[in-house]
């Protein structure tokens, strides 16, 4: 069975662009998943490993299998938010990363995701996390 994490929360701030907004002046929907992307990087580094150093060093992938978004609130051009991102379960071939993107004092939420992952080598194929790799991600 996998380990279900605390509220062990990276947090790293993204200013909306203007070039991410649609038509209505809205953030648009695909970039909460790059926002995504972005706290799932930081969450990493924030905890000593780098996406870089697991396909480098460990020839370790975390291709996305499943990604959810719930939009609550509408971001707009040049607000400046919280993405906010922890592991909410852990197995040896896989985790879930999960989101919330917030104001800057954590009482507004605007989305809430997550993204699960599985682990592979450089060739696609599944494979359980090396050792060395494991307390990063617990």
């Amino acid at each position: 069975m996998g380990t279900t994490k605390s509220d062990d929360y990276s947090e790293t701030t993204v200013r909306v662009r203007y070039a991410e907004t649609d038509q209505m002046g809205f953030a648009y929907y695909a970039n909460y998943l790059v926002w995504f992307e972005v706290g799932r990087g930081a969450y990493c580094r924030q905890r000593g490993i780098s996406y870089q150093e697991m396909e480098k060093k460990f020839a370790t992938f975390l291709p996305v299998v499943d990604a959810r978004c719930r939009y609550k609130r509408p971001l707009k051009y040049d607000q400046e938010v919280l993405v906010r991102t922890r592991i909410s379960r852990f197995q040896r071939r896989g985790v879930t990363f999960e989101y919330q993107i917030t104001d800057q004092g954590r009482e507004v939420v605007y989305s809430r995701g997550l993204t699960r992952h599985i682990f592979t080598d450089g060739n696609g194929k599944p494979r359980s996390l090396p050792a060395e790799l494991v307390p990063y991600f617990t």
